[in-house]
C-alpha cells in the first residue's frame, strides 16, 4: 500500500504542471476569447434589439399612417355620398317641380275646355231655344191658319 501511495504521490506531482498549464489557458481563454466574444455577442444582441424596437416603431408608425387614410378615405366617400344624394334630391325636386307645372298646366288646359264645352253649350241652347221659339211660333202660325189659305 505504502508503493500505490507513492506511486500516487507521483502521478500527482507530474500532473501539477498539466494543472497549471490548464489554468493559465484557462485565464488565457477566458480574457482573450471569451470576454471579448461575450461583448460582441452583447453588442449585436443590442443591436438586434435596438432594429427590433425600430421596425415595431415604424410599424406602428405604418399602421397609424394606414388609420389615418383610412378615414380620410371614409370621409371622402362620405362626402361623396353627400354630394351624389344631394344631386340626386336636386333631381328629384327638379322632376317634381316639371310635374307639378305639367300637371298644373293639364289643369288649366282641362279648365279651359271645360269653359268653352260650357260656353258652346250655353251657345247651343241659346241657338236651340231661338230655333224652338221660331219652330213654335211658325207651328202656331200654320195652326192658327185658316185652312184655306197658304199653301
Amino acid at each position: 500500500m505504502d508503493e500505490t501511495l507513492r506511486q500516487l504521490g507521483g502521478l500527482l506531482l507530474g500532473a501539477v504542471p498539466t494543472v497549471i498549464l490548464l489554468t493559465l489557458l484557462y485565464i488565457l481563454y477566458t480574457s482573450i476569447v471569451h470576454k471579448p466574444l461575450r461583448r460582441v455577442l452583447e453588442q449585436r444582441r443590442e443591436k438586434t434589439e435596438g432594429a427590433i424596437e425600430k421596425a415595431r416603431a415604424e410599424i406602428a408608425a405604418a399602421e397609424t399612417r394606414t388609420s389615418e387614410y383610412e378615414q380620410r378615405l371614409r370621409e371622402a366617400r362620405a362626402t361623396l355620398f353627400r354630394a351624389q344624394e344631394s344631386r340626386r334630391k336636386a333631381a328629384m325636386e327638379a322632376r317634381a317641380a316639371a310635374l307639378n307645372e305639367a300637371r298644373n298646366k293639364a289643369q288649366a288646359q282641362v279648365q279651359a275646355a271645360k269653359g268653352e264645352i260650357q260656353n258652346d253649350r250655353a251657345g247651343a241652347q241659346e241657338a236651340l231655344r231661338a230655333e224652338a221659339q221660331t219652330l213654335a211660333a211658325e207651328i202656331m202660325r200654320r195652326v192658327l191658319q185658316p185652312a184655306g189659305v197658304g199653301h
